[in-house]
């Protein structure tokens, strides 16, 4: 069974490109224009040992608003469809993520109804070239495409931190929810589809 996707989206405003194995080997390749958000990406890849190939083109002129939310939104899609039916998975997962001072929590529930709730202490304006308030948005358009229920929080100190340690957090998460379950015969629910 191969988990892979392909996806993109192109508007007036970005082009994306992604590529996702979710069985991967962590090899994260990634290019938004934005550092700080390849940063967060590519470690996103690593700690989830997902194979991740980002490439978007945005409108950086204007600001990072559409680079990162497009980006996301993309990503949240390539999850979808790597996971197709959602048979055999655990669905679940979770993971506390430190980071010197940092701290991330993180449950998510595959469960096709996207929700998120997100608690973020970020107190900067910027990471880099990267707005701070589009980190939660990032996690959010995830979400949203993804069609995971999501509830993350994490605190700190610096703010570098806090937002990798969220990331950290969300792809330990989703490894183990995405990982197969042996046992499991059909999707993890008592109504029969996820």
């Amino acid at each position: 069974m191969t988990r892979t996707s392909t996806q993109s989206r192109t508007t007036a405003e970005t082009d994306v490109a992604i590529e996702l194995d979710l069985d991967g080997t962590g090899k994260g390749d990634v290019d938004t224009g934005i550092g700080f958000l390849d940063h967060l990406l590519a470690s996103f890849a690593h700690h989830g040992m997902f194979d991740l190939r980002v490439r978007t083109t945005g409108d950086l002129a204007i600001d990072d608003h559409h680079t990162v939310e497009d980006t996301m939104l993309v990503l949240g899609s390539a999850v979808a469809d790597a996971l197709g039916d959602r048979e055999g998975i655990h669905r679940f997962g979770e993971a506390n993520i430190p980071m010197d001072e940092a701290l991330a929590v993180v449950s998510l529930d595959l469960s096709s109804r996207p929700y998120a709730v997100i608690d973020l202490t970020l107190t900067t304006d910027r990471i880099g070239q990267l707005t701070t308030q589009n980190i939660p948005h990032a996690i959010e358009a995830f979400t949203r495409t993804s069609g995971i229920t999501l509830h993350v929080t994490a605190t700190g100190a610096n703010d570098h931190h806090v937002a990798e340690a969220a990331f950290k957090a969300l792809a330990v998460s989703l490894r183990r929810a995405v990982a197969i379950d042996e046992r499991r015969l059909g999707v993890a629910s008592t109504k029969g589809v996820l």
